[in-house]
């Protein structure tokens, strides 16, 4: 191991004990480095760079470039990568289970390639928290919650086996079992320290606390201070194993908040504000930073709302600097003494603990947004960043109908409803980004609690569900004697876990769903999450909107979204009187009390040191084992192949490849690669039709992501897909050319795949955006798409195409596939595969079948050298087995 250089280490003492601590404080003195000047998140890769230089991951030569593009960082030169490896990696349950069977499949071919597979064994940290698998199969009833969770274990055996295993199998492993709460909101509650402490050769040393995640809103905890973003699975699996992200140096927006938000605006209505304006900005990839004064008015909850809704709006994290608030929520949710000490020493001695009303940092851009100019607001009816007054929303029903269907009526057991455009189907208070926030919380109760003194109920077509974050969360509105009403409106405890805002929200009453299929009701729901593209919450659901708590249970009430809420009355009281809005909603002073008077460390203490695991995962029995002994007949969990798959070192072109797909602009990871309902009568519904597997045990694509098999059929399945080879067409469907075939993409991927025929997708601007979705690149790959030409690429996806062994294109800015009258119907060629360069360029050719050829030249958009490797490396798994297999292995791996 090479030896550490103490030049920049300095000791910190902290309670009676020394740290040794790498000092950007040092490093600055040395190079006459303005630290002040620097955004808080640069300062903290700073600090990641010097322990990768402690590491031997990199030298002193990339340290002075790192400072030299710091100090000058409008010259053009080539973007510093910095290794960046977290303390902690995070999973939640749909992208944990395959990391999990992917590491499984490692050792088996690292075994089987003459390697030592017990080399295979995570040493970064991590923790799996189940969150997703839950489904709101019954909803508005006392017993949802039992219910639903015997239905979750019922489903999840063979899954949730999988998870015991790898937690007994792979060192530095930790699984919380279903019903903990929502993987973001224990990582803010609980994992997150702050600061971390490792035994090291000079010392115990004192470090940032930092994470990656599989889920794209691990941002959440930027709100805490705790640098930390979503990475693909491939990408963590690598994590987990020792290799460091390869971080290209981003620029830093800063995002200056001032004043602070009006009585009766809540921090959704913010959030969506500032996704929209951020995303009309254009800040993906790269980190936005808050600053202002506005900061010193928020709340932990609600800077990490808005942490929360980086990839909305479509950063690579929303960072908010340790201060004094960040003490206190430390306090507050009953962390020790001991850490509250360690954070609080820590960043006032590297210069990291932000001040009220320092000088702002000098940013690459600076944003000014004024809390007070935020009103009351939803979004929708496809996109986060698509916000609306609460006066615009019934215009966007009314613009998503036309032309104008007439109402409909529907029997529902012994009532008639009549139900027009815009009938609200389904509302939930869900997700990550609400239900940690304690004030929209209570403010949902105490709407709940007026609007049953003045006799209102929500209609019985409306599907209702409450799945709070953590059981915190059920404490509070318990002892504010708030659960009731919420009861009452039909707002019961369903799970504790993502549900609807992960698409699964569920069955909607079957005469619903065939007044929907058959009379072409164009219904809405809305929810307090994160997501509401195309397709995500409910396939019978057309219009989704993102709203607050409080604002859910206000549209339930009123039973459609086409409503004014500011001038029309939600409904009419039990003395006959119109009851508005504004009669009902609660007062700030009430709010302000209850957190005041509620949020005790005591509850934190309680959930997380007592926690309630349930007898379904305690009967859970595993054998410890080195290999994973896989079940032939599982429908689940299948050993995959893509480990084994072919480099991209041996051919120089892509030639007469075809277009699987021409797609529009904002495609995202759920049109690629959905995680919500099967249908039956798709592909993957077929496969499992096949295997003997009823409808009603389908359970969710994000639930069989343990099975590729299933999984590829599940390519591009999304039912509001449009691939414009087929005009007028919604679908996973394709053209085979030149027969001119129509078919899904699956069986048009295959049929190809018996002519060696190499295929691309065609796309417009944001392709990827959503969820990180590594299955958004492995079942392309595994359709056989070898490279995807797009207008601009969402972070994660681009890096996870890259890990998959596909290679991403960029359209030069202002000539997107449309302008070069291209039809999907040509021949492709790409040239130059064995000679590309990091962030270079190459030339792409189509020829139609009349000879005429339209040459052009792409970005290629892999980054840096690192990307690079991995990429003529087949993939970054093909790679990690690769190293793992060779005999310096087990030196490697102990560095």
């Amino acid at each position: 191991m090479q030896t550490v250089n103490p030049a920049f280490q300095r000791s910190l003492e902290c309670a009676g004990q020394t740290y040794r601590v790498w000092s950007i404080q040092a490093l600055a003195s040395s190079y006459q480095l303005e630290l002040e000047t620097l955004p808080f998140s640069l300062r903290l890769l700073l600090e990641a760079q010097l322990r990768a230089f402690g590491r031997g991951l990199s030298d002193l030569a990339a340290i002075e470039a790192l400072i030299n593009q710091l100090q000058q960082p409008d010259i053009a030169q080539p973007k510093v990568v910095i290794p960046y490896l977290p303390a902690r990696v995070l999973l939640q349950d749909f992208t944990g289970v395959p990391v999990f069977v992917d590491l499984a499949a490692i050792r088996e071919a690292v075994a089987e390639a003459g390697g030592d597979p017990s080399l295979v064994n995570p040493v970064v940290p991590t923790d799996v928290v189940v969150d997703h698998s839950i489904i709101v199969d019954v909803a508005g009833v006392p017993n949802a919650f039992a219910i639903n969770t015997r239905y979750e274990f019922e489903r999840n055996q063979e899954r949730y086996h999988l998870l015991r295993w790898s937690e007994a199998a792979f060192k530095h492993v930790r699984v919380f079992p279903p019903g903990s709460g929502i993987v973001h909101q224990i990582n803010l509650e609980h994992l997150a320290t702050v600061v971390q402490t490792q035994v090291t050769a000079t010392g115990e040393l004192m470090l940032p606390d930092s994470v990656c995640g599989t889920d794209s809103h691990t941002t959440m905890i930027n709100g805490l201070g705790v640098l930390g973003w979503g990475v693909g699975g491939i990408e963590a699996e690598a994590v987990m194993l020792g290799y460091p992200l390869m971080l290209t140096l981003p620029s830093v927006v800063g995002v200056e908040l001032t004043g602070s938000l009006r009585p009766g605006v809540t921090t959704t209505d913010l959030v969506l504000s500032l996704t929209q304006r951020l995303r009309q900005a254009g800040v993906v990839e790269q980190f936005v930073e808050f600053c202002g004064t506005g900061v010193n008015q928020l709340s932990i909850a609600e800077r990490a709302t808005i942490a929360n809704m980086a990839p909305e709006y479509g950063a690579t994290c929303g960072y908010f600097p340790v201060d004094a608030e960040t003490i206190r929520y430390l306090q507050t949710t009953g962390r020790s003494a001991e850490l509250i000490q360690q954070v609080e020493a820590y960043y006032q001695f590297q210069g990291l603990f932000r001040q009220p009303n320092a000088q702002l940092p000098q940013f690459a851009k600076l944003i000014q947004f004024d809390l007070a100019t935020v009103e009351a607001c939803v979004a929708g009816p496809a996109r986060p960043q698509d916000r609306l007054s609460l006066r615009a929303v019934p215009a966007s029903v009314v613009a998503a109908t036309q032309p104008k269907q007439q109402p409909i009526t529907v029997a529902l057991d012994d009532q008639t409803y009549r139900l027009d455009h815009g009938a609200l189907l389904l509302a939930a208070i869900t997700s990550c980004t609400n239900t940690s926030n304690p004030a929209v919380m209570l403010a949902a109760g105490v709407l709940a609690q007026q609007a049953v003194a003045r006799g209102l109920r929500v209609p019985r077509y409306v599907k209702t569900s409450l799945s709070p974050g953590s059981r915190v969360v059920t404490t509070y509105l318990q002892e504010a004697g708030l659960l009731p009403a919420l009861e009452t409106l039909g707002f019961q405890i369903v799970g504790y876990g993502c549900m609807t805002c992960s698409g699964s929200s569920g069955p909607i009453h079957p005469q619903l769903s065939q007044a929907v299929a058959e009379q072409g009701l164009m219904a809405s729901g809305v929810l307090s999450g994160n997501r509401n593209f195309e397709g995500r919450i409910h396939p019978a659901i057309r219009l989704n909107y993102l709203a607050s708590p409080p604002l859910v249970i206000a549209y339930a009430l009123a039973g459609t979204m086409n409503i004014d809420l500011e001038t029309e009355p939600l409904g009419y009281g039990s003395d006959g009187q119109a009851v508005y809005l504004a009669d009902i909603w609660p007062r700030e002073q009430t709010i302000q009390a209850l957190l005041a008077n509620l949020i005790k460390p005591s509850m934190f203490h309680k959930h997380y040191q007592q926690p309630v695991i349930p007898a379904e995962w305690q009967a859970i029995t595993i054998e410890k084992t080195l290999f994973y002994p896989w079940a032939t007949q599982s429908t689940y969990l299948k050993r995959p192949h893509y480990i084994h798959g072919k480099s991209n070192q041996s051919p120089s072109i892509i030639k007469d490849a075809r277009v699987l797909a021409l797609l529009g602009d904002s495609i995202t990871t759920d049109h690629i690669s959905p995680g919500g309902a099967i249908d039956p009568k798709g592909e993957a519904g077929r496969y499992l039709l096949e295997q003997g597997v009823a409808p009603s045990d389908f359970n969710a694509y994000g639930a069989r992501r343990g099975n590729h098999e299933l999984m590829v059929r599940g390519g591009f399945a999304n039912a509001r897909l449009k691939n414009q080879l087929l005009a007028g067409i919604e679908g996973g469907f394709s053209l085979h050319q030149p027969s001119g075939q129509q078919d899904t993409i699956y069986a048009t991927a295959m049929r190809y795949a018996t002519t060696n025929t190499p295929l691309i997708i065609l796309a417009g601007n944001e392709y990827g955006s959503g969820s990180s979705r590594d299955w958004a690149a492995k079942a392309p790959k595994l359709l056989g798409v070898q490279a995807v030409l797009a207008a601009s690429f969402e972070r994660i996806h681009r890096a996870n195409l890259v890990c998959m062994g596909i290679l991403p294109l960029e359209f030069m800015a202002g000539q997107p596939w449309q302008s070069l009258g291209l039809n999907g119907a040509e021949f492709y060629t790409i040239y130059g595969l064995d000679a590309l360069v990091a962030g270079g360029e190459c030339v792409v050719e189509a020829s139609d079948a009349d000879g005429n050829v339209n040459r052009w030249t792409m970005r290629v958009r892999i980054d840096n050298p690192s990307e690079l490797r991995t990429y003529y490396a087949g993939g970054i798994l093909q790679q990690v087995v690769q190293r793992l297999a060779l005999p310096q292995a087990k030196q490697v791996n102990q560095q």
